[in-house]
Parts: structure tokens; C-alpha cells; sequence
């Protein structure tokens, strides 16, 4: 497993990480989770991510990783709890990181993130919106000095608001999901070159956008009566993209895991969980590395025959639904 520096925080990280979103016991998973956590780990994979909102993630980590000696760099997030959660209550936000490290099993996080720091997302963190200063910057403060936090650092989707956030040069990391991978570009734009103006790591999430582009969907993109929601770009793009990945025989997964890592700026891609086949293909995906100069090229094309996203369509592409999506669908 190759390393890549995390930013300013100097940290050496595996560049496929583990995401701890689907690490879970909810429906008898554990032992599926623990095995396949336990498995990343024996391939080299340092660096994890959870927070308090992925079911019980936090907790099935503390059993699972309970006498792993290896140095691990672990991160998790403030908000989703308490319910409700006030952003502005320093207690509420002390207490959140404790009950992290409760579950955890650990005395210190690495990162702790502030989860959704966009005043416009899921919850009002700021109480100046100038300088983003509010209860949350002071606590992050104080738990570095109790030793408790090591770095700062910011979990969002948005590509364009979390980026005033990191202008404000409090923060060490950022974890931006939904908006950099193969097709969904946003990043690109301001996110990523803020990141490498103030030396921030930089961890990609969702490189599959939610499993859109984890496999192929020939039949739903190449029969316009199969699914009513996609707009006509978007299915051109799609019939561009599998013509190409038939050119140059190259699985779709494959294509788009390979794609993040071509970027020397990212620090790391977060990885699912569910299984751990799921962890060794996706292992043996980025030990082959970055992507040939002119396949980068080409997928560029294909990414620029819709830059932006249409405004009906849905964040994450459920071809499997059969319908017209109502207004407002989250995305």
C-alpha cells in the first residue's frame, strides 16, 4: 500500500482509506464488519473515517480495532448528536467528542471534523459567517490542548460553501464527498485549489458516488422508456463513458478508483466496507495505480460533456427506480 502526506498535518497516510460508513452491526453485521475491517488493515490500510452519524460505526470500530497494536490514524466528526444537536452548545459539542472516545476505546482522535460545516447545510455551526468563528472553533482549541484532538478538519458535500469555510485557514483537513470523481467535478473548481493553497489534506469520499458508478447500467441508459429522471446529457455521458470502458476493456469500478488517485493532490479515497472481497478488490484496484496520461485525457472529454449537474437530478443516480423523481429530491 503506497502513503501520501495528509497536508500540513504531516501524517503519512495509506492512500485507499477506510470509510466507516457501512462499518455497522445494524441487521447482524458485525461479523462481516469486523472481518473485513481486520482485513484492511492486513493490507496496509492506516487511515479511518467515521462519525457519530453512521449508525453505530463508532462503537463496532471500538470492539473491532480493541487490541490492534499497528499505529492507525483515526478520524470522526462533531454533530448528529446528541438529538437534537446544537451546534452552538459547548457542552453538547464536548460531550459528542466524549461519547466518541467512549466508543472509540481510544484516549485521542487524529482529525475530528466538523461534519456539514455549511451554514446552509445541515446545521447553523457559525456564528460569523466572515470569519466562521463560533463555540465549535473554541472547543476544537481547547481539546488540542487536553490532548484529545491532534488536527482540525472539515466533512462536507458542498463544492462551493465548504470552500469559504477552509479560506479561513482554522482547519487542517477537508473531506469532501459527491462532488470529485470520474464524472462529478465540482471540486475541481474551488475546493481543490484552496486545499493546496494552504497545504490542507485532502480525502475524497463517495469515489463512486454512492454506487452510480460502481457497476455498469447499460439497460437503463440505453432505453430512454427504462428510467424517466435521467436528463438526455447526462445519458449521452453515460453511453460515452461505457464505449470507452469497452475500448480500453477496463471495469467501470476499476476506472474510477484509479481515476482519484491520479490526482497527486489528494491525499487519500475513502473505501467501502461491506465485505472483505469488497476490500481486496478495491486494494488490488490502486496497487495498479494512477491512470495513463491519455486515459486521464479521455475521461476529461467525457466529464466536460456535462460539467455541471442538471438541477432535477437526484445526488446520487438510483437507476434502479423507475419513476419521475418529485421536486426537491435531495441531491
Amino acid at each position: 500500500m503506497k502513503m501520501r502526506t495528509l497536508g500540513r498535518t504531516g501524517l503519512q497516510v495509506s492512500e485507499l482509506a477506510l470509510g466507516g460508513l457501512f462499518v455497522s452491526s445494524i441487521g447482524g453485521e458485525f461479523e462481516q464488519s469486523r472481518t473485513a475491517t481486520l482485513r484492511a488493515l492486513e493490507l496496509g490500510i492506516n487511515y479511518i473515517d467515521t462519525a457519530p452519524g453512521y449508525m453505530d460505526s463508532e462503537q463496532v470500530l471500538g470492539k473491532v480495532l480493541e487490541g490492534v497494536k499497528r499505529p492507525l490514524i483515526i478520524s470522526t466528526k462533531l454533530g448528529s448528536r446528541p438529538h437534537p444537536f446544537d451546534p452552538q452548545n459547548r457542552d453538547q459539542l464536548l460531550w459528542s467528542l466524549d461519547e466518541s472516545l467512549r466508543l472509540l476505546n481510544r484516549d485521542s482522535v487524529d482529525v475530528l471534523m466538523v461534519h456539514e460545516p455549511e451554514r446552509t447545510g445541515q446545521y447553523a455551526w457559525w456564528t460569523d459567517l466572515n470569519r466562521f468563528t463560533g463555540p465549535v472553533v473554541d472547543v476544537l482549541h481547547d481539546l488540542k490542548r487536553r490532548g484529545l484532538v491532534k488536527w482540525f478538519g472539515l466533512g462536507g458535500t458542498t463544492a462551493y460553501q465548504m470552500a469559504r469555510v477552509m479560506e479561513s485557514n482554522q482547519f487542517d483537513v477537508v473531506l469532501t464527498a459527491f462532488n470529485y470523481n470520474l464524472l462529478w467535478r465540482e471540486a475541481e473548481h474551488e475546493i481543490l485549489p484552496v486545499a493546496k493553497k494552504l497545504n490542507m489534506g485532502v480525502v475524497i469520499g463517495s469515489p463512486l458516488q454512492q454506487g452510480t458508478l460502481a457497476k455498469r447500467h447499460d439497460d437503463a441508459v440505453n432505453d430512454p422508456t427504462r428510467i424517466r429522471w435521467i436528463s438526455k446529457p447526462r445519458r449521452e455521458q453515460f453511453k460515452a463513458l461505457y464505449k470507452y470502458l469497452d475500448e480500453i476493456g477496463m471495469p467501470l469500478p476499476e476506472l474510477a478508483m484509479r481515476f482519484v488517485i491520479s490526482n497527486p493532490d489528494i491525499s487519500c479515497v475513502l473505501s467501502g466496507c461491506r465485505s472483505s472481497a469488497e476490500v481486496e478488490s478495491n486494494v488490488g484496484v490502486v496497487s495498479k495505480g494512477p491512470l495513463p496520461a491519455e486515459v486521464l485525457a479521455r475521461c476529461r472529454q467525457i466529464a466536460d460533456m456535462l460539467p455541471y449537474r442538471p438541477f432535477e437530478e437526484p445526488w446520487a443516480l438510483p437507476f434502479q427506480i423507475d419513476t419521475i423523481l418529485p421536486m426537491g429530491t435531495p441531491r
